[in-house]
This record gives C-alpha cells, sequence and structure tokens, in this order.
C-alpha cells in the first residue's frame, strides 16, 4: 500500500511558507493506519523491548496500536500539568524558545529497553528530548521510530547514535 496516498499536504500551515504533512487521512482509514502501525512494528519485533514511549500528542495515536502489537507497555511522555502524580521532568531548547516534557516518576525501571515512538521526526528537538528524559532514569533507548521523517530539518542527526526508524519520507 502505498501510505503517501493518505497524507495530505497543506500549504502554509501553521504559519506562511510551512508545508504540514497532514496524517489525518491516514488515521482515517482502517487499512492506511493498520499498514502504518504493522510497518513501525516491524524493524523492532525481536528486540527484547520492555515499553513504548509515546510522545504528545500525535504519537499517543500511534503508540498505543504499537505497544499492543508489540505485547508491551506504554509510557506517556506529555507536556507539563498534564499528568496526575509525582513526575520528572526534562526542559529543552527551540528555535523560538524552549518547552518541557514530563513522565510519572517511577513508571520507568532502570536498564527497561524502551522504544521512542512520534508521527513526525522534524528538527528533532522533541525527540532528543523525549530520549534525555528516558536515559535520566537509566533507561536503554532502543531507539526511535517516526511514521514521517523530514530529511531536510536534520532531526536525525539530533539523536546520535540512536536506531532511526522511518516508514515515510520526504
Amino acid at each position: 500500500m502505498d501510505l503517501k496516498k493518505h497524507i495530505r499536504d497543506v500549504p502554509d500551515f501553521p504559519k506562511p511558507g510551512i508545508l504540514f504533512r497532514d496524517i489525518t487521512p491516514l488515521l482515517a482509514s482502517r487499512e492506511a493506519f493498520s499498514e502504518s502501525v504493522q510497518k513501525l512494528a516491524e524493524p523492532w519485533q525481536n528486540m527484547a523491548i520492555d515499553a513504548v514511549a509515546a510522545v504528545e500528542a500525535r504519537g499517543f495515536l500511534f503508540a498505543g496500536p504499537l505497544a499492543l502489537e508489540l505485547g508491551v507497555g506504554l509510557i506517556p511522555v506529555r507536556k507539563p500539568g498534564k499528568l496526575p502524580a509525582d513526575t520528572i521532568s526534562y526542559k529543552y531548547d527551540l528555535e523560538y524558545g524552549s518547552d518541557t516534557l514530563e513522565m510519572h516518576k517511577g513508571i520507568v525501571m532502570p536498564q527497561s529497553r524502551v522504544l521512542v515512538i512520534d508521527d513526525v521526526l522534524a528538527t528533532g528537538g522533541t525527540a532528543e528530548a523525549c530520549v534525555k528524559l528516558l536515559e535520566s532514569v537509566q533507561a536503554v533507548v532502543v531507539g526511535c521510530s517516526f511514521l514521517v521523517e523530514l530529511k531536510d530539518l536534520g532531526g536525525r542527526e539530533r539523536l546520535g547514535d540512536h536506531r532511526i526508524e522511518t516508514v515515510l519520507t520526504y
């Protein structure tokens, strides 16, 4: 199946000059969504993964089905103030400002083998922050997986030596 046929290009969103790759048509198609989850899972099938770490918010859309497909747990990584119990956080810089990611304290045990999942790898800042947050609790990040990679934005370089798998590349 050609999954790119289910990705809609939206020019000038969220601001002029940006070409946004809209995944909602893919999500709306049972066949395309199922195929995308299977393709996200394939490279990791025999990797002894303990959990999938999902980056808010669109990463959540793929992480649940992916965790079920891999037979592992799911770790939500969220923006500040969204998780109800004690959290640990990682603050990171963006092109114009900064942001923070949080996860619950004690939800990831040291040496747990974790796969980071998000919908898009663009500049890599959010994925890098998620990796550093997990590594701050001595998790072993086995790799990062994305539905879409926007190669021209260089996000892959920010993830260092971590294994990166993508389904679609633009």
